[in-house]
């Protein structure tokens, strides 16, 4: 497995009305990705006593470090709040944002973002002390609900009121860690955000069994990584390193057997082009051709990530649900690499 995992970065390419970015130059130059990160979230973002990184979220780093670099370690993280997150990418604080982040319309055409696929799907939901006795969110009504600025959740909660004809009182918070300490404090009655949120921040209460999720899930939340708009090359080394970890997994690729894999005469001919062996698709990115056998050797196909963050067996717990393989009952899909 080689360590060089770029062959050269593609110049400036020429579009209507101006240069488009070479993020894949600069990040080259820099000798590391600089990429945005949640302040912290277990399973998704967080930092250990160490100072190193670890979540789903924070493996999508990972992986394009690896592909770029053949280093998985080369990545240098920007824990951003919400409200500041999509502002500090355009500016070029970072060169990727990795944080809990919605696709939405309005996000993708009028903020000059772009959206390279989906690593968790989920929806918003509700949590409250099992003290309070609720059962559904329709009795929810006057309840004081703590909710992020800035994000979809707030404008989500907003909706389901309305539509229910429900009063409720917002308590706005910044943070996550600023959400956690209001609600515990007993500044607010709901907790509301991504179903995935509520149980990974649920795992740091002092007793999580004082709490309860509630199952009505109000929206739809496709998770993802995101880009500036203007660089087409970069948005594609982000899209297919995604989209290399779902393959991997459908393929049986993994961190333990990808070098042998690739090392294999006989292995499928879709096993050969992903690692690498036939074709020339690294460098069609800019890249050397192994560069997702170094992402995949070095931080695994989507299960493995999954697994390893926030799956049953982690504190977080969460079922594969919607983010199983399309061929297993899920809808995590990606378009064929060939």
């Amino acid at each position: 497995m080689k360590k060089l995992a770029f062959v050269a970065a593609a110049g400036a390419v020429a579009v209507a009305g101006g240069v488009q970015a070479d993020t894949l130059s600069d990040t080259i130059a820099r000798g590391a990705l600089n990429c945005g990160v949640n302040i912290g979230v277990p399973g998704f973002a967080e930092q250990a006593d160490d100072g190193s990184w670890s979540g789903l979220d924070v493996d999508v780093c990972r992986a394009v470090a690896a592909a770029i670099f053949g280093d998985a370690g080369k990545v240098a993280y920007f824990p951003v709040n919400s409200s500041e997150r999509f502002n500090k990418l355009n500016a070029g604080e970072y060169d990727l944002l990795s944080r809990n982040t919605t696709w939405t319309f309005s996000r993708d055409v009028d903020l000059g973002l772009s959206f390279q696929g989906v690593n968790y799907y989920d929806g918003q939901g509700f949590m409250v002390p099992t003290s309070l006795g609720v059962s559904s969110a329709a009795d929810l009504g006057g309840a004081t609900v703590c909710v992020q600025t800035g994000t979809t959740t707030e404008l989500n909660l907003a909706d389901f009121f309305a539509d229910n004809g429900i009063s409720y009182t917002p308590y706005v918070v910044t943070t996550a860690a600023e959400t956690n300490e209001a609600y515990l404090a007993g500044l607010c009655d709901v907790y509301t955000t991504d179903a995935s949120g509520l149980a990974a921040n649920r795992t740091t209460f002092p007793d999580p069994s004082a709490h309860v999720i509630l199952p009505e899930i109000v929206s739809k939340e496709p998770l993802g990584p995101v880009t500036r708009q203007g660089d087409e090359v970069w948005g594609d080394i982000v899209r297919w390193t995604l989209n290399s970890m779902i393959i991997a997994e459908e393929l049986g690729v993994t961190s333990d057997n990808a070098a042998a894999m690739a090392a294999d005469a006989d292995a499928p001919a879709g096993v050969k082009r992903l690692l690498g062996v036939e074709g020339s698709y690294g460098a069609m990115l800019g890249l050397s051709d192994d560069a997702f056998l170094n992402s995949l050797s070095q931080v695994g196909n989507y299960a493995e990530s999954f697994e390893r963050n926030v799956g049953p067996d982690t504190a977080v717990g969460l079922d594969r649900g919607l983010n199983a393989l399309w061929t297993n009952g899920g809808i995590l899909y990606a378009p064929p690499f060939r």
